[in-house]
């Protein structure tokens, strides 16, 4: 079965869909910005399972924290930072700190055993990773000692 393919010049850089309910044409910094000026003692996050609870005021004191320290490790904008957990607050601190300077965040899979996140960090060029210890069954530091014994200190 043959495949026919158009050969046409491509026009258009960005897809548009439906426009009833318009697109919100901020940032992730500028619009939780936005949200810290509108209501900053009010509930932004709450982590069950940790039994943490940020205002929007509070969470956004802590990710222009983290957002510093990224800095000062030497990041620029545009530059990766992988993050290796599951769900909890420390996820949503650093989305929020490398969203307000330019950092891209790069999700690696909290499932991913040795190779797999092997392949993933030679893959998107991380500039730093950031992790748990371990979770659940998943020794985190092991796999990357495994990976680069050098980093055992």
């Amino acid at each position: 079965m043959s495949e026919t393919r158009s050969t046409a010049p491509l026009v258009r850089s960005q897809a548009q869909g439906a426009t009833d309910v318009p697109l919100i044409e901020q940032t992730i910094g500028a619009f939780f910005d936005a949200m810290v000026a509108r209501q900053p003692e009010h509930e932004a996050l709450v982590s069950v399972h940790q039994r943490q609870r940020y205002t929007y005021r509070e969470l956004n004191e802590a990710a222009h924290q983290l957002a510093s320290a990224l800095l000062r490790q030497g990041l620029q904008p545009g530059d990766r930072v992988g993050i290796w957990s599951h769900n909890n607050a420390e996820w949503v601190l650093m989305q929020l700190a490398t969203a307000q300077v330019g950092l891209v965040l790069v999700n690696i899979n909290p499932a991913y055993r040795t190779s797999e996140v092997e392949y993933a960090l030679n893959k998107v060029g991380c500039k730093l990773l950031v992790t748990m210890a371990r979770f659940k069954t998943s020794d985190y530091l092991g796999m990357l000692r495994e990976l680069a014994p050098e980093w055992a200190h």
